[in-house]
């Protein structure tokens, strides 16, 4: 069988690819291994009819306007800027950490220039910052530190702030004023509809043929193309010639509450220190559903299992350079998304990477 383009894998990456594609004229084949589209950002009615985000929250946030403006074609909007408390004992704290956060844990009342004086008393100052430890001790101290993300950390990653580069931790933002948002992007919004209408309405096109559970492997000797897009791990597509690159892996325990309205005030509470778990996401604050139950979720981040999180480490990236300049070869391949490029994007920045490849082959963004 031949195709123009056989594309791998139908996340972000992938669908994007094959909508701007169809949509110049050319027949696409998209395939992937699960029994649905939407890769991680896959959501679902579960059985008591409330909508759930099967592998984890994914909360839509973006200073893209071009990128909105794009999955505009493909959803309507609803309104939402995601709010994290994290437990510390049996009390709840702003997170990420702003003035609220600091008044509360230490029993103060400094406006943002009194928070600003304390945050410059206990800041580390190392220079470069080198780890994620660094970027956090330079932000906010050893306490806050220990208390709100050193055990976070070894739950999450399995390993030391002191043993993780940098940009893992600058993610995260620390403020003075009483801003408890997660994000401060200019647009914060969820699909109305879930991110599995999103996705279907995406490849819902004439020059698009979907096939679900069909993996790489199951389709690379029986169809060619004239171009294969590829999103899935790129190690995998060279066969692990240079050893396996490290990712963390999540367990999800999902459960349903028949008798409660409301679990948690929040969509997502942190646990950063003594549970296995690392936080709980209730899905009625993420989607604004209505429903006399609700259900929530518990993470449990492991070692093996399905690829999630690249592990930003320098000997990682140095493994990955020697995958990169393999695919630099691959004359009729483009490595696209999280797993072959090796790199934690956001939904956002995942849609602006395939707009920017399915430009690079001549194809309007």
């Amino acid at each position: 069988m031949h195709v123009p383009v056989l594309i791998v894998g139908a996340g972000f990456a992938g669908s994007v690819c094959a909508e701007r594609l169809a949509a110049n004229g050319i027949k696409v084949l998209i395939v992937d291994r699960r029994p649905h589209v939407g890769g991680n950002a896959y959501d679902r009615l579960d059985a008591h009819g409330v909508r759930i985000h099967v592998y984890g929250p994914h909360i839509f946030h973006t200073n893209s306007q071009r990128v909105f403006d794009y999955l505009s074609k493909f959803t309507q909007w609803r309104f939402y800027e995601h709010r994290i408390l994290a437990r510390l004992g049996n009390d709840l704290y702003p997170f990420p950490i702003n003035r609220k956060t600091i008044n509360r844990l230490y029993g103060a009342a400094h406006d943002e220039a009194g928070i600003r004086a304390h945050l410059d008393h206990v800041r580390a100052h190392r220079d470069p910052e080198r780890t994620s430890e660094d970027v956090v001790l330079n932000a906010v101290g050893t306490d806050l530190c220990d208390r709100f993300f050193r055990g976070y950390t070894r739950k999450q990653w399995g390993l030391d702030l002191s043993q993780l580069a940098p940009e893992v931790a600058r993610r995260i933002v620390t403020r003075t004023n009483d801003d408890d948002r997660c994000f401060g992007d200019a647009l914060q919004f969820m699909p109305a509809e879930g991110y599995t209408a999103l996705f279907t309405s995406m490849l819902d096109h004439s020059n698009i043929e979907v096939q679900t559970n069909v993996g790489f492997a199951d389709i690379r000797s029986r169809v060619t193309g004239d171009h294969l897009i590829y999103t899935g791990p790129i190690d995998a597509y060279f066969d692990y010639c240079y050893g396996a690159l490290p990712y963390r892996s999540l367990q999800f325990e999902h459960e349903h509450l028949p008798a409660v309205a409301r679990y948690q005030p929040v969509g997502t509470v942190n646990y950063p220190n003594e549970e296995a778990f690392t936080r709980i996401t209730e899905f009625k604050h993420l989607t604004g559903q209505e429903h006399p139950g609700t259900s929530i979720m518990r993470e449990y981040p492991q070692s093996e299992g399905e690829p999630f999180y690249p592990i930003p480490r320098p000997e990682n990236a140095t493994l990955y350079q020697r995958y990169q300049a393999l695919a630099a070869d691959e004359s009729n391949v483009t490595f696209v998304g999280r797993l072959a490029q090796y790199r934690y994007y956001n939904m956002d920045q995942a849609v602006g990477a395939a707009l920017k490849a399915v430009g690079r082959l001549g194809v309007p963004e």
